[in-house]
């Protein structure tokens, strides 16, 4: 038995929980992070149900999902039972394989997924799987971190850490302007104008409706910066690149929605009238927003990646259809 992994006193002489120091490499980690590499299969609900009861301990006392944790903490590990640790069970069959398919690039510190549409980042809220729960069944013997998230139905690059430092750089890289550069391929309603429109509108989390977030340009929100570029004209609607400079909940979604241009297929800020001709005329069923490029550079910017995901085929179809 190590010092790093012991058993808590346990009065009641059931399974024990247990104390775990948090190593070097995980310094800074978020506890709720920490927690869901250490309580393999543990569904996100459980987690922060753990840490709201005060089950979860650091270093002797209660502590919130969001702390982050420092080299050499102490955290006490409830007992779980295996039922509420494999409610979900294991991750479908099929879902494994698209994503086994899906990888586009990996290296020794970096895996990236042209992640589909419908899939969500991770789970909680109601979704039993997300990719990174199904990737971490994937690999059981690796340590894989979502460095960024990506909306549930948007499709394309989603970046996992398989080494704390490169989680650690990444995420610093997201919090700089110009750090990681973000370009997307979206179906615009209407006709953009030609050239480059740049908006520039804060965004706010609003209520939440039906448990989801609505987010809304509103002067108390937070900058947001998006660049948006038409490519083509089909249809009367324009294929556009967005570029983004933060990385806001749906902003490119709220952005176009703003400027009065709404990205086409999205149920939740776009044109109903328009989504519903969309589908009948070009077979549209998902919102048309694809994370196409990320460009960064790791160890001090000595290091560059430049990941790309294709435009997926049933959004290249629409295109098609549309003439």
């Amino acid at each position: 038995m190590t010092e790093s992994d012991r058993p808590a006193a346990d009065r009641s002489g059931a399974a024990s929980a247990r104390i775990v120091r948090v190593p070097e490499d995980r310094d800074g980690q978020r506890l709720d992070n920490f927690l869901l590499g250490q309580l393999k299969g543990a569904p996100r609900s459980l987690v922060y149900k753990l840490v709201r009861s005060g089950q979860v301990r650091v270093n002797g006392g209660r502590a919130k999902a969001e702390r982050k944790l420092a080299a050499g903490d102490e955290v006490r590990l409830p007992p779980l039972r295996l039922a509420e640790a494999v409610e979900r069970g294991a991750p479908p069959k099929g879902l494994l394989e698209a994503l086994e398919r899906a990888v586009v690039f990996e290296d020794a510190r970096l895996l990236a997924l042209d992640k589909p549409s419908g899939l969500a980042a991770h789970g909680g809220s109601g979704v039993s799987f997300g990719a990174i729960e199904a990737m971490r069944a994937l690999r059981p013997g690796q340590t894989l971190e979502l460095v960024h998230r990506l909306d549930r139905d948007t499709s394309g690059l989603l970046i996992l850490a398989k080494k704390r430092s490169a989680l650690t750089e990444l995420q610093a890289l997201m919090r700089e302007e110009g750090g990681i550069a973000k370009r997307y391929l979206t179906l615009l309603v209407g006709r953009m104008p030609d050239g480059t429109m740049t908006v520039d509108a804060p965004l706010h989390i609003g209520l939440r409706q039906g448990g989801e977030r609505h987010v809304q340009v509103h002067p108390d929100g937070k900058p947001s910066l998006s660049h948006f570029k038409a490519i083509e004209r089909r249809g009367g609607h324009s294929f556009c690149e967005v570029r983004i400079e933060t990385g806001r909940t749906h902003q490119i979604r709220v952005h176009a929605q703003h400027i009065g241009h709404p990205v086409a297929g999205d149920d939740k800020y776009g044109d109903p009238e328009v989504n519903r001709r969309l589908r009948q005329q070009a077979g549209l069923k998902r919102l048309f927003l694809h994370a196409s490029t990320l460009e960064f550079a790791l160890d001090g910017g000595r290091t560059p990646y430049l990941l790309n995901a294709p435009l997926p085929d049933e959004l290249a179809d629409v295109l098609n259809r549309l003439g």
